[in-house]
């Protein structure tokens, strides 16, 4: 499997793909082992069990799982040569440097046509930022591709983070699902297919209750992106009594706090299908919520943290709704940001998230307070036990594959999080998610060898964390 990620350098890669055809990503011919025996040495660990940091360490991986831990010595002292591991395959010498688990993305897309990127692109770029899992939700290139590169980088034969594929409710079907049976017998399909969960947006609530209902019977996970077309017949509290388990993005979660209303606000011309609108004005939502510290508030974050569900805010997809000269400006973008992708970033009727057509400082007023409303929320969920994870959905909206993950990383920090509750979101959280913390999440024996190796400690600043480095 993945070994470990230096986070040094980038480098463009393969141009973009043609608008009709998507390629598969190349076979890997650069990069080392896998090794019988790799032996890293002398580095400060953030294993993320919930310890702080300790150090030096010696790391001996075997195969492609961590087979020992051993401490050799203090900070600044001499080393414990008696205790250090024996030489193996391959040893590096990560004196100085910080070895992390591989994060867990929880909420990406794999390309694709629209953007005309293509996957070895926006492969290399999570990898290049420590990205070692990506939950693919959508399979919006198809199940049999995404399926197709999931099994590639199990095999380690593309340079690649490991995939979860979560297929939307509907994919590989020409017919609309209209009923509760045909929704049960859809998800039986994709459990037969191989999925590892499903999608979800909008449906009917029998037919959105009868898929979850089924996926867990399939011993599949669920993911759900509640769209406001459907969020006035249901809310998170919902879909997570029916047995969802991670809600995407911030919808849902005000619809399931609304007191005074049972339907958002809009205004009598609002057209949820001109995406300006749809965006502006749910920057509203928060403020039409029970306020922090309600009764409602409290029955929300209760009932969710009883229900095991799990959070996955994605604040960075809508920060340049806050500050859209931040999102357009990145300094990332000049080099790394395909001119395929930054064409379809600009404003357009075609193009999803390119709707910032007209935006406003008044439109960035209130996506400011939507934030700080909505990240209270989710850093309160925390604080109560609840789980919270970190994700993306970069490709869209100024948001640029690798990158946008890292600054996740900081809005969960901007949310309260500290430091190594950041690193749990950006790694146990996720494993635990998906139900696959038994083998990734944390720097344990005997789970696989994810590791994310740094030359700089990211509690410290997790700006070091970003392939451009951070300004010193």
């Amino acid at each position: 499997m993945r070994y470990f990620t230096f986070l040094l350098t980038l480098a463009l890669l393969t141009p973009p793909v043609s608008a009709q055809k998507l390629p598969e990503a190349p076979d890997r011919t650069r990069g080392d082992g896998p090794y019988d025996r790799l032996v890293i040495r002398g580095a400060t660990l953030i294993d993320w069990t919930g310890a702080p940091a300790r150090g030096p360490v010696d790391i001996l991986v075997q195969g492609d799982s961590i087979a020992r831990i051993t401490a050799v010595g203090a900070p600044g002292g001499p080393m414990n040569e008696d205790a250090r591991l024996e030489d193996g395959d391959r040893v590096i010498d990560a004196s100085g440097m910080y070895v992390l688990p591989g994060f867990v993305d929880m909420h990406t897309h794999l390309g694709g046509v629209p953007q005309q990127t293509p996957a070895e692109y926006v492969l290399k770029l999570w990898m290049a930022h420590g990205v070692t899992t990506a939950r693919e939700v959508a399979a919006g290139n198809g199940l049999d591709w995404t399926l197709h590169h999931r099994k590639r980088s199990a095999a380690n034969e593309i340079t690649a983070p490991r995939l979860a594929v979560y297929p939307a409710l509907g994919t590989d079907r020409e017919a609309p699902i209209t009923t509760p049976d045909a929704a049960r017998a859809w998800v039986r399909r994709m459990a037969e297919e191989g999925a590892d969960g499903i999608k979800l947006f909008e449906a009917p609530p029998d037919v959105l209750k009868a898929a979850i209902q089924e996926a867990e019977a399939q011993d599949l996970r669920t993911a759900m992106h509640h769209a406001q077309s459907g969020t006035a017949r249901y809310d998170v509290l919902d879909t997570a009594t029916w047995g969802l388990t991670t809600g995407e993005h911030f919808y849902g979660y005000p619809e399931a706090l609304f007191t005074e209303r049972s339907i958002q606000d809009f205004p009598d011309d609002y057209n949820y299908q001109d995406e300006g609108d749809r965006f502006r004005y749910a920057g509203h939502m928060w403020q039409q919520a029970a306020e922090p510290g309600s009764a409602r508030w409290n029955q929300v974050l209760d009932s969710l943290r009883a229900l095991d569900f799990t959070m996955d805010p994605t604040f960075g997809i809508y920060e340049a709704n806050r500050d859209l000269m931040r999102g357009r400006r990145a300094e990332w973008h000049d080099r790394y940001t395909l001119p395929s992708l930054w064409n379809y970033y600009k404003p357009s009727f075609e193009n999803h998230g390119s709707y910032h057509y007209y935006w406003s400082s008044n439109d960035e007023a209130v996506w400011d307070t939507h934030f700080d409303l909505w990240m209270q929320f989710v850093n309160e969920y925390k604080n109560r036990g609840g789980r919270v994870t970190a994700g993306s959905d970069s490709g869209f909206i100024f948001k640029l594959y690798g990158f946008g993950y890292i600054r996740e990383l900081e809005l969960l920090r901007e949310a309260g999080f500290s430091p190594l509750e950041v690193i749990r979101s950006a790694t146990l959280e996720g494993a635990k998610a998906m139900g696959r913390a038994d083998e990734i999440g944390s720097v344990e024996v005997g789970k696989q060898a994810d590791l994310v190796l740094i030359d700089q400690n990211p509690l410290v600043n997790l700006k070091v964390l970003y392939g451009t480095k951070a300004l010193k």
